[in-house]
C-alpha cells in the first residue's frame, strides 16, 4: 500500500509537525550507522530518498529504498538496543525526529503515521518468522 502521488502528502498539515525537529542530510550522508546507538528516536521521511543498507556475509546490501512518509528506526521505539541497520541519503533528505516519549501523541495525532508503523511492524514479524522457518 503505496501512497499514491498526487493525492496529497501523506503528512502535511499534522499539528505533531509543530513541534517537531527536522535533521536534513545531504546525498551519500550517513544517517545512522548499523551498531549506533539509537537513543530511543526513529524518523519519517519528510522529503527525498533514504537507502537502509545492511552488511550481509561481508558485503553491503541495500534492503530496501523509503520514500516520502516513510518511517525509519521505528525498531528502536519498540526494543532497545543498537541499530540493526544503517541508514544513508540517497539524495537531498529532511527527516522529522520521532522521539519515543513523544509517539504516543504523534500517533494519537496521526493516524497515517499509526498505520504505517503497524505495517513495518506486521512486515518485521513476517520476516522474523521466515528467518526462523529457515
Amino acid at each position: 500500500g503505496r501512497y499514491r502521488k498526487g493525492g496529497g502528502a501523506p503528512l502535511r498539515g499534522m499539528s505533531a509537525l509543530s513541534q517537531v525537529q527536522v535533521r536534513r542530510f545531504t546525498a551519500g550522508q550517513a544517517i545512522f550507522q548499523e551498531g549506533d546507538e539509537a537513543h530511543n528516536e526513529a524518523f519519517l521521511v519528510q522529503s527525498g530518498k533514504v537507502a537502509i543498507r545492511k552488511i550481509v556475509g561481508g558485503e553491503e546490501r541495500t534492503l530496501r529504498v523509503l520514500g516520502e512518509g516513510e518511517l525509519l528506526g521505528e525498531v528502536s521505539l519498540f526494543r532497545a538496543g543498537p541499530r540493526t541497520a544503517a541508514a544513508v541519503a540517497e539524495t537531498d533528505v529532511a527527516l522529522c525526529v520521532i522521539p519515543g516519549d513523544r509517539l504516543e501523541h504523534f500517533i494519537r495525532t496521526n493516524p497515517k503515521l499509526a498505520v504505517e508503523i503497524v505495517k513495518r511492524l506486521a512486515a518485521l514479524l513476517v520476516e522474523a518468522e521466515e528467518r526462523a522457518r529457515k
